[in-house]
């Protein structure tokens, strides 16, 4: 049995995170941390989970984490991972971290968006946690940085045709929208119900943190710098996740060649569907699940190539890609624990 713990369990990707290790046949779950229900049970943050997971919540502890887990979930504001990661991995056990402390390897690119960083040391050996892009290094990884929802989203359509020197590099726009359970638990006047509800908006636009995060990537598999424009946008629905990324093709190159890329890419992995012509992504479609379904268009007239994605931003895009990441690192078949069957409804 894998001993988990969940550090920032009461948050909406920590909380996600433990409903999916409550149903994992491998997993305990052997400590939640959780500064605001420390001592009360974790059904009493989430009643939905009552006789189901009946572990009390505790201060943080990272010794007793250290000492209780062979992994922790760090599923806490950026910053803070930073100062935990060395001693819980000093301890012997394995990090999954959801905040962006260890996505990139450059310390300059991380600090350029965020703030100084405090464990350089560590961002050389920690591992970029899209789990069907990076699967071999996630294996051996101690360390892994869970991509955010918006890079997973757009990145996972992108990287095959990148690879593939099918797309017109200098010409990628990312048009992405995300429910408000994106902005986090903690209450805020921007997510307040009467601020969204019949509310649909762009924020952040071209200055979002996740844009050179998705840089990086792309860079990375395009072997030279590659930038893009990128806009979200918040809608007013709690969970789900659509982007619609525009580039134009490299050369002549059709619809189905395109596809087929795609599909050779992502053929062995479980969590990628390509949608049938004329049968876009649609969020509903991937509800509460680890998938991610994209779909591909072609505009002759203009020579451009649209792709769309849909995802659970507090799946795919958080909780799910972290619980597929531990299996990755503990040798478990990447569906353990996710398999879960969409709504319907």
């Amino acid at each position: 049995m894998i001993r988990a713990a969940v550090a920032g369990g009461t948050g909406y990707a920590g909380a996600e995170i433990i409903r999916l290790l409550s149903g994992h046949p491998q997993v305990q779950i052997a400590a939640i941390t959780s500064r605001q229900f420390a001592g009360q049970p974790f059904d009493r943050a989430f009643p939905s989970m009552a006789g189901r997971v009946s572990v009390v919540c505790e201060e943080m502890n990272p010794e007793r984490l250290g000492r209780a887990a062979d992994v922790v979930f760090l599923a806490l504001p950026h910053k803070i991972p930073m100062a935990l990661a060395p001693g819980l991995l000093s301890s012997g056990c394995k990090v999954i971290d959801l905040s962006a402390d260890f996505r990139f390897r450059d310390p300059a690119l991380y600090e350029a968006a965020y703030q100084p960083h405090t464990a350089k040391d560590l961002l050389r050996e920690s591992v970029y946690g899209l789990c069907e892009v990076y699967t071999e290094e996630i294996r051996t990884a101690r360390i892994v940085g869970n991509p955010g929802c918006y890079p997973t989203s757009v990145l996972l359509p992108l990287v095959p045709l990148v690879k593939a020197g099918l797309l017109d590099l200098e010409s990628i726009v990312a048009d992405s929208k995300s429910g408000v359970s994106g902005a986090g638990r903690s209450p805020s006047l921007t997510v307040h119900f009467c601020e969204v509800a019949e509310s649909f908006k762009a924020y952040k636009v071209a200055v979002h943190r996740h844009n050179p995060e998705m840089e990086m990537v792309l860079s990375r598999e395009a072997g030279r710098s590659v930038t893009m424009t990128f806009v979200p946008h918040l809608v007013p629905m709690s969970r789900g996740m659509l982007s619609t990324i525009y580039a134009r093709p490299s050369a002549a190159v059709s619809v189905e060649a395109v596809r087929d890329c795609i599909a050779a890419c992502y053929s062995d992995r479980p969590f990628v569907r390509l949608r049938p012509a004329g049968m876009p992504p649609d969020t509903l479609h991937v509800r509460g699940t680890n998938y991610c379904d994209i779909g591909v268009v072609s505009d002759e007239r203009n020579r451009r190539l649209i792709l769309m994605s849909a995802i659970d931003n507090v799946g795919k895009g958080a909780a799910g890609q972290a619980v597929q990441n531990m299996n990755l690192m503990f040798g478990l078949p990447e569906t353990t624990g996710l398999d879960q069957v969409p709504h319907a409804l």
